[in-house]
């Protein structure tokens, strides 16, 4: 039992890489659409490329959703209109009618004429109230269907012109008396008719609206059968039409069989497969040329992660509106782990999260295109992204080949820009501006995954912090030592094509140690006097090679991060304090070489085995008297051929090319620092 504990423990990371490759597959499996694919593709107005077409099965004819729309606006427009009668309301009018006739036309002597006035106001009211009295206009077309109802039961249909709107009985009145011998009396029976008219009419909006909905609910989604064996295109004929229409039902037919009880699992195991090749290929890579990478299993994580998340977010604005795919800033992806690794690694992961997404996309030739593109363009343009003015530029340049490459595929579909949805490219615009929420996600993944970008780099690089104001308080010395590896470091990484910004940093801090015992290094040493002299060369050799181990501790406190604090590990190695062990040789005693080695480790970067380098050449330099070419030259060449002699690079991937142009731009920048001149003849 506890040898199978033991094996688990010793292989304990390599399980942890098997756990997160499968949770990681089965997560990007899972937000996969649960529907066939079609086996065939094709393009409006394009030849048909593969073989002669037959049905595979019997299959419906859909409808577009654009005929279905006509439809739905045939049956508005056709659709008849309900309106409720209220047959009291002309009772009770017939009633104010009498008593304000009396009321008005009392005094008026003749009553053959009040009579005939009487009748006369009877006829036009009659006249009103045959179909009935609108309350307003509501603007229905005047050959409108309309269906009376009394009490919800239709009793007639008339037209919405038979309707009398209130609005126009002045003008009813005017036209109708006007002509006649009452027109005198029209003041007086305007008064009546305004007081007394009341609409009748009302439109029953509810009822319309259910009328209309049953009918587009019946609406059929379909316009015939296409038999099974029927030849639907032929090789080489131009897709289009119906054809098209045919090939597009058939896929949605296809897809929607496919996805079947009996072959989800197969499916499901296929999609699988898939997917895992595709992360295994990114494992494999990782493995062959991003080893330090591959160790590390936070980082694994952090890259599986942010695959998982672009394809989360994809598939939910799919399932949301899938005409706002390209409103999803897949660029972030190569932008975030160019920031914490490298370009090559940014470029490999965005190209394998594309394939990936080539599953949830409709059109994904257009779509893998345009996004790799993207993602070529985003690691060629964005350098130096702490400067926020590149992020900007990136952006724009980004967001211009994203329209100039979807402009373009249209223009090969359709042959024209007549029907191109100019809208269409707000939505790259949005991509642009959400792809710069990058600078806050850089900093949310940095806290929550311990990584370190050249945003905090640079940051770390200021002298006003409160660590490297400390150390140039108590240990000036130490300080501008420091200051000077750090730009020696920096031209040498620029040189080799490493990381010059981190490896800078760790010039900076590889020092801090030092700060508790500052008097105890000459270059702090203002007064003349050697506390070593106080001390035996053993206890000396311990306060020495302590610096590291203060160091570290200091690191932790101020939290730096870990790849900062590898320099303070590594930047001595595992070398002897040679000046103590020789003196200590010198009095013939037996001693324990350890107690005057470094503990290590060695160097295990380009960055940190260049600092080692610049380290002990800046700090011997100052121990060169009278310095010429030649002289600088052998001292150069002696430092680092010691290292190398003591095998301090042997875990470092560096080579022999790469550690001559060091020594070049050393030479040259002590030759600077001394001011070498050429000496002329006496």
């Amino acid at each position: 039992m506890n040898k199978f504990f033991n094996s688990l423990y010793k292989n304990h990371n390599f399980i942890y890489k098997i756990f997160l490759f499968l949770l990681t597959t089965f997560l990007i499996v899972y937000l996969f659409p649960k529907s066939g694919s079609f086996r065939y593709s094709f393009e409006k107005g394009k030849p048909w490329q593969s073989e002669n077409l037959y049905a595979p099965f019997d299959f419906a004819i859909q409808k577009s959703e654009k005929e279905i729309e006509l439809e739905k606006e045939l049956i508005v427009l056709e659709s008849a209109v309900f309106f409720d009668l209220d047959t009291t309301i002309k009772k009770q009018v017939l009633v104010n009618h009498r008593s304000k006739f009396d009321e008005i036309f009392n005094l008026l002597k003749n009553d053959s004429t009040k009579t005939k006035l009487f009748d006369r106001n009877l006829k036009i009211l009659n006249s009103l109230y045959s179909n009935g009295i609108l309350p307003y206009d509501y603007n229905f077309n005047s050959k409108q269907i309309i269906k009376i109802l009394i009490n919800n039961t239709q009793v007639k249909s008339v037209t919405y012109n038979d309707f009398f709107p209130q609005s126009k009985l002045n003008k009813f009145i005017d036209s109708t008396l006007l002509s006649t011998e009452y027109k005198s009396y029209i003041p007086n029976i305007k008064s009546i008719f305004f007081e007394i008219i009341t609409p009748n009419i009302t439109y029953n909006e509810k009822l319309t609206k259910s009328a209309i909905q049953d009918r587009i609910n019946q609406i059929s989604l379909v316009r015939g059968r296409v038999e099974k064996g029927t030849l639907i295109i032929s090789k080489g004929e131009v897709v289009k039409g119906d054809k098209l229409s045919i090939l597009k039902s058939l896929e949605s037919e296809y897809e929607s069989q496919v996805w079947s009880e009996t072959s989800y699992i197969w499916i499901i195991t296929a999609y699988t497969i898939l997917v895992a090749l595709a992360l295994l290929m990114l494992l494999l890579f990782l493995r062959k040329y991003r080893f330090e990478i591959y160790l590390n299993n936070t980082k694994i994580t952090f890259i599986f992660f942010n695959i998982v998340l672009m394809v989360l977010l994809t598939t939910l604005v799919i399932n949301f509106n899938p005409s706002y795919v390209y409103v999803v800033p897949l660029c972030i992806l190569p932008l975030v782990l160019k920031a914490f690794f490298d370009a090559r690694l940014g470029l490999f992961t965005h190209v394998i999260t594309v394939l990936l997404l080539g599953f949830v996309v409709s059109n994904n030739y257009e779509y893998m295109f345009l996004q790799i593109i993207a993602g070529i363009v985003t690691i060629l343009t964005v350098s130096e992204l702490y400067k926020r003015a590149n992020l900007f530029i990136s952006v724009g340049q980004i967001t211009l080949i994203y329209i100039l490459s979807y402009f373009s595929f249209y223009i090969i579909y359709e042959g024209n820009i007549d029907g191109l949805k100019w809208e269409n490219f707000l939505l790259f615009v949005l991509c642009g501006l959400a792809t710069l929420f990058v600078q806050p996600m850089i900093y949310a993944y940095e806290k929550l995954f311990g990584l370190v970008s050249d945003v905090s780099l640079l940051e770390l690089t200021d002298t006003n912090s409160p660590l490297l104001k400390e150390l140039s308080e108590k240990s000036p010395g130490t300080f501008h030592h420091s200051l000077n590896v750090a730009n020696l470091v920096e031209s040498c990484a620029n040189e080799i094509g490493a990381n010059s910004m981190l490896v800078r940093v760790g010039a900076l801090y590889h020092d801090v140690g030092k700060m508790n015992n500052p008097t105890y290094f000459t270059e702090n040493q203002s007064t003349g006097t050697n506390p070593h002299d106080e001390l035996s060369p053993s206890e000396s050799a311990k306060i020495i090679i302590d610096h590291v181990i203060n160091g570290i501790e200091i690191a932790k406190k101020y939290n730096l991060p870990d790849r900062v604090i590898d320099f303070i590990r590594t930047h001595h190695g595992t070398s002897k304090v040679r000046y103590f062990y020789n003196k200590q040789k010198e009095l013939n005693l037996d001693f324990d070489i350890s107690e005057f080695k470094y503990k290590g480790p060695k160097p295990f970067s380009k960055e940190t085995a260049i600092l080692m380098m610049c380290d002990s050449v800046e700090a011997a330099s100052k121990s060169l008297k009278n310095p010429t070419s030649v002289k600088i030259n052998n001292f150069v060449d002696s430092i680092i051929s010691s290292q190398i002699e003591m095998n301090q690079f042997l875990n470092s991937n560096i080579t022999f090319k790469e550690i001559e142009s060091i020594k070049k731009v050393l030479k040259h920048k002590l030759a600077n620092i001394y001011h070498l001149r050429i000496e002329y003849p006496e």
